[in-house]
């Protein structure tokens, strides 16, 4: 008998996450969401998540922080270091309304920090640069 060694295509760093969630699907439950956060159902609000977590993935390809939004998803993204196992050490956390703001412009990172509505730990777990992944709704942004 023969030894079989089966390898895995290497993970490029470079190449952003395959989109779970169809674009336009995305941004029409992000608009949604906009003109009604309070108003808007659960399925909504989970896809607009996905969709902005999966355009983070994409704007900033890597796998060495992880942005978690429980119970709606969770992306890998920024270059640098990798981890293969276990909890990553560069982890953001964050309810669904205070992501989507972020990610929309309606807050500002460091608010959301200061009012402990982020969880973050590691170095490289400041994804203020990055944000927001949307242009700032004129009616209410405060960034």
């Amino acid at each position: 008998m023969r030894d079989v060694i089966v390898t895995a295509p290497a993970y490029d760093a470079g190449m952003p996450p395959r989109r779970r969630t169809d674009p336009e699907a995305g941004r029409a439950a992000l608009a949604a969401w906009r003109a009604d956060p309070e108003g808007v159902d659960r399925a909504t609000r989970g896809t607009a998540v996905r969709y902005t977590l999966e355009e983070l993935g994409s704007r900033a390809p890597g796998r060495s922080v992880e942005v978690r939004v429980p119970p709606f998803g969770a992306v890998q993204c920024l270059e640098g270091p990798r981890h293969t196992r276990g909890t990553p050490p560069n982890v953001v956390e964050s309810d669904a309304e205070t992501w989507l703001r972020l990610a929309t412009g309606d807050q500002r990172w460091a608010e959301a920090l200061a009012d402990g509505r982020l969880r973050v730990s590691g170095t490289r777990a400041d994804l203020d640069a990055l944000l927001p992944l949307t242009d700032p709704d004129p009616a209410g942004a405060t960034r």
